[in-house]
């Protein structure tokens, strides 16, 4: 009995902590929430990249080389003009219209629409994962707190019938077979508290909590809520997101085709040293224009590639939109037939209580059987573990419906 008090004691005295508390921990130490956030942060330095890349771009080169000849051994001074020196500073200008430069930012918009969508996606994810393990570990409590209940009243009666028993009213072995109930009974508490130990311990490790502190779980108020139109939920967002890309993509095609036009000007230093060396310094400027002219048929087969993928994209949606209506569905029919099970089962749980009394009231008159008692009770407990656990696969299956209402 000692063990097991300084096993459940702790619970006796301890802090309340909510369902909501551990969605908002898991959903702070989520590293890859964190991630998707770091992936939209990087886009925008990307952006800036593009404007920067865009802007004129001055580069410094210098060239210093001496080839000596020697009695008339050395290099063709005509090809090598003995030696040189440079120091030449160039300006480059890339010249891009305002809708090639407009059409790679809205390419790194999309990119954020998806991972933001992405990131909405992995949120439902594990909020729907922290409160399945929530209600499993609060599934637990309640079964441990049902023991808790049942053996009290076990000891209740034990106290009763052992003074029958002293009285000669019942027979030794009544009381004693009473008394391994009470005894399998605490071991069955001794069990439940470990295993609300470990149903706590994983609620803690996905919600990144560090805590070992004895807690009482408060009992979640889910209800089901409205769920939006399939075409306008985050799961199917993604592929409306993907189709945008894959026409964004032709767009950038497009633009990979057109001529390209860049201006430079350079100006500095460069000498052979040969002939008037002090008068080399100058300047220059140019115009570089590259035209696409054929390429093997490349472009064609890269919006083929565009094509396939489309085909691929909308085979994933069709499929999954299949699936999810057939999954709400079925989802609803659990619901309906838990529901219902939890109606039969109160009734149960009366006669089994009515049971109980009239029971109790024998034995105190010392004409019940400890038998009928022990079945009484056991039937009891029993109808009261399953309405704990139809209640909980109620919640599980709420929190299954829910996940698809974004």
């Amino acid at each position: 009995m000692l063990a097991l008090y300084l096993l459940m004691g702790e619970w006796s005295f301890c802090q309340k902590t909510s369902l909501d508390f551990y969605i908002q921990q898991a959903l702070g130490n989520s590293p890859l929430l964190k991630d998707y956030r770091n992936q939209i942060q990087s886009n925008h330095v990307d952006s800036l990249r593009i404007r920067a890349g865009y802007k004129p771009q001055v580069t410094g080169n210098s060239s210093n080389s001496y080839f000596p000849v020697i009695s008339g051994f050395g290099y063709d001074g005509i090809i090598t003009n003995i030696g040189e020196l440079s120091a030449v500073v160039t300006v480059n200008q890339t010249i891009v219209s305002k809708k090639n430069l407009s059409a790679q930012f809205q390419n790194l918009q999309i990119e954020n629409e998806g991972i933001a969508n992405s990131a909405k996606i992995s949120e439902q994810d594990l909020i729907r994962t922290i409160t399945a393990q929530y209600l499993t570990a609060f599934g637990t409590l309640q079964e441990l707190d049902l023991a808790r209940e049942i053996n009290t009243l076990l000891k209740k009666e034990v106290e009763v019938l052992k003074t029958l028993t002293q009285r000669n009213v019942y027979r030794q072995t009544d009381y004693l077979t009473l008394l391994v109930t009470v005894q399998q009974q605490e071991l069955s508490m001794k069990q439940l508290a470990i295993q609300f130990r470990n149903d706590y311990a994983g609620l803690n490790y996905l919600s990144g909590v560090v805590d070992t502190a004895a807690v009482i779980l408060q009992e979640p108020a889910l209800a089901i809520q409205s769920l939006p139109d399939p075409d306008n939920s985050i799961f199917f967002q993604k592929y409306t997101i993907d189709s945008l890309q894959l026409a964004h993509n032709r767009i950038l095609i497009d633009f990979s085709y057109k001529p390209k036009l860049s201006l430079y000007a350079n100006g500095g230093y460069i000498s052979s040293l040969a002939y008037h060396a002090y008068k080399n310094f100058g300047t220059g400027f140019g115009l570089d224009l590259t035209v696409p002219i054929y390429d093997g048929r490349q472009k064609k087969l890269q919006y083929t590639k565009l094509d396939i993928a489309d085909r691929t994209r909308t085979n994933y949606k069709n499929f999954y939109q299949s699936q999810y209506y057939q999954q709400i569905a079925q989802l609803k029919q659990q619901l309906q037939a838990t529901e219902s099970l939890i109606g039969d089962i109160n009734d149960q749980i009366k006669y089994s209580e009515g049971l109980i009394q009239v029971n109790a009231k024998l034995l105190e008159t010392g004409d019940a059987k400890i038998a009928d008692l022990v079945i009484a009770l056991n039937n009891y407990l029993t109808a009261r573990n399953l309405l704990t656990q139809n209640k909980v696969s109620r919640l599980q299956i709420i929190n299954q419906i829910n996940y698809w209402n974004r």
